[in-house]
């Protein structure tokens, strides 16, 4: 009776071993069959600016704010002959609105008064073009205005890129086929391959200049210079196969 309890003891614990290997072998197959790899890849493109902005104030200082526009006023014609010699054409310069101050008299302790001083008056003047090399130009030669008695405030020229949206297209492209290479090469040592694409993620673009290394977390939208690096990034998740 004994020796047949035994044997239904051994049978017992080598049914439950066999029912513990079948579900440790499906568990096993299931981790693997969900088995993915996350990389980021990334690409990027020099592209050359197609446009600019150029902006600057005619400034005038006078006793009083009537003979200050005035100055202004007076002045604009040879500023836009400047320009027009340069190469802009007329239809590309833009006069915008007009503003000024009070200056204020002080007494020798430094305290203001309410006596005024001189009233200056700007007067905004935005050139665009295509020509971004010409805006350039003009941007570092408008201070020879002042050998005529122009005073001018010149701000640094704005460059923009029109095709932007469709390079991001590309490049997004591009950093997905970059994540898949190095996913590649990241599994060779293992002897597995790249699958499908779970999911990907488009990091943000950085339109920084050239040599230029930063990166932001909100993205880089450089407007300083002509040409500029736009990189993509995007974090792509493989099946491994």
């Amino acid at each position: 009776m004994f020796e047949k309890l035994e044997k239904l003891q051994i049978i017992s614990l080598a049914i439950i071993l066999a029912i513990g290997l079948v579900a440790a072998a499906k568990v096993v197959t299931g981790n693997f069959a969900k088995d993915t790899i996350t990389v980021t890849g990334s690409a990027y493109q020099i592209v050359k600016s197609d446009s600019a902005r150029l902006e600057f104030n005619i400034t005038a200082r006078k006793p009083d704010r009537a003979s200050a526009y005035n100055e202004t006023q007076k002045q604009i014609p040879v500023v836009m002959q400047y320009l027009e010699e340069k190469g802009i054409q007329k239809e590309n310069i833009e006069l915008g609105a007009s503003n000024g101050y009070y200056n204020y008299k002080r007494m020798p302790n430094g305290y203001m008064t309410n006596e005024v001083e001189s009233y200056v008056h700007s007067q905004p003047v935005i050139v665009s073009s295509k020509d971004v090399d010409k805006i350039k130009e003009i941007s570092t030669s408008l201070d020879s205005l002042i050998s005529k008695g122009i005073e001018v405030n010149v701000m640094p020229p704005l460059y923009f890129y029109s095709e932007i949206s469709s390079l991001k297209v590309k490049l997004l492209e591009e950093a997905t086929v970059d994540a898949k290479e190095r996913a590649a090469a990241m599994l060779k040592a293992t002897n597995n391959k790249v699958g499908k694409i779970q999911s990907v993620r488009m990091g943000v673009f950085q339109i920084t200049p050239v040599d230029s290394t930063n990166v932001s977390d909100y993205g880089i939208n450089d407007t300083s210079t002509i040409d500029k690096k736009v990189t993509s990034v995007a974090n792509v998740v493989f099946r491994v196969k």
